[in-house]
């Protein structure tokens, strides 16, 4: 007498179990991300109050205390050591920390005494990896399989690699950036044009358009936040916009401080300006998302191949696979 499985069988696995355990991982995922949802916080709010209580205090003309002065005027001593080494080798140029500054900027680090790091790390960086490429293909002879033309080779990669690595490191960061801001570029000019329309001047219109994005878009919102604290102090109103222009790396951007300019100088509307610029980038954006779905077959060929199929497969031929096997454990045309 044979006896009956408890239930469906694949592989030797208990698919009812099987399938138990994978829902109970979907629910336990779709809580943590309800849970996430739920208690996300608004990345701006401090950020906002800094810039503001600056704003007040550069309006003002005063500190509101010696413990909040000494914290803005801060040096850091490590760059500062890092700067006279550097200075004692006669290796830094005025014309490259500013270039690392602007990149520096673009990615959305402040702190201008970091380009001394990241010439420091040019210069060091190249040292350490080459002297552990040193040791490792050649003293300890790690990789006794390699020619000396491999070895080489290993060691002119990471001497490249070490001398370039900040800079592919605030390359990437300075992309991440520049792609948020441009994603919510668009939506930014209409409620420009929105401000403008109602009444508002222009350094009021760019604090609520920062305030308004700033939870969906954060880069953007602080961007637009030192822009109206700029225009609320600086004496010319040209030099914000175009620091606007030298923090962000986005050809719309140096289009719509061009524009502003030409309305501050030549007093054309405003409103119409930014309202053609809205519809030339979200034409822009709607070419790049067509661009990327015509991509789309081409990129999920090998995952579908890899993955969806398989899977598609046991979906379908897998009951019948169960079917079988049971039939077969029952007993074949010659059991008793």
């Amino acid at each position: 007498m044979t006896t009956q499985p408890a239930g469906p069988t694949l592989l030797g696995f208990d698919v009812i179990f099987v399938g138990t355990i994978l829902v109970m991982v979907a629910a336990m995922a779709a809580m943590l991300a309800i849970y996430a949802a739920v208690t996300v916080k608004d990345p701006m709010a401090k950020r906002v109050k800094a810039l503001n209580e600056r704003r007040e205090q550069l309006k003002a003309g005063i500190s509101v205390g010696a413990r909040k002065r000494a914290s803005l005027v801060r040096r850091n001593d490590t760059t500062d050591r890092m700067g006279q080494f550097l200075s004692g080798l006669k290796v830094l140029q005025d014309s490259q920390i500013k270039q690392i500054e602007q990149r520096l900027a673009q990615a959305g680090i402040r702190k201008k005494e970091w380009a001394v790091a990241v010439v420091f790390g040019r210069l060091v960086l190249p040292i350490v990896l080459g002297v552990t490429a040193i040791l490792m293909i050649y003293v300890i002879d790690y990789f006794p399989e390699w020619g000396s033309m491999k070895k080489f080779a290993a060691f002119a990669v990471m001497l490249g690699f070490g001398y370039k690595a900040p800079d592919i490191y605030i390359t990437n960061l300075v992309k991440k950036r520049t792609d948020a801001i441009r994603k919510g570029l668009p939506d930014a000019l209409d409620l420009l044009v929105i401000c403008a329309e109602a009444g508002l001047t222009v350094d009021a219109a760019f604090e609520r358009v920062a305030r308004e994005l700033g939870r969906a878009y954060p880069e953007l919102g602080d961007e637009f936040s030192l822009t109206s604290i700029e225009l609320s102090f600086l004496t010319e109103r040209r030099a914000a916009f175009e620091n606007l222009a030298w923090r962000v790396d986005l050809e719309a951007i140096k289009g719509v401080v061009t524009t502003m300019i030409q309305t501050e100088r030549y007093g054309t509307p405003l409103a119409s300006a930014l309202r053609v610029l809205s519809a030339e980038f979200r034409n822009e954006r709607m070419m790049r998302a067509e661009e990327k779905a015509a991509r789309l077959p081409a990129i999920m060929t090998v995952p579908l191949i890899l993955f969806i199929l398989p899977c598609l497969f046991i979906v379908i031929l897998g009951p019948a696979a169960c079917s079988i096997a049971d039939a077969f454990s029952d007993g074949g045309p010659g059991s008793n």
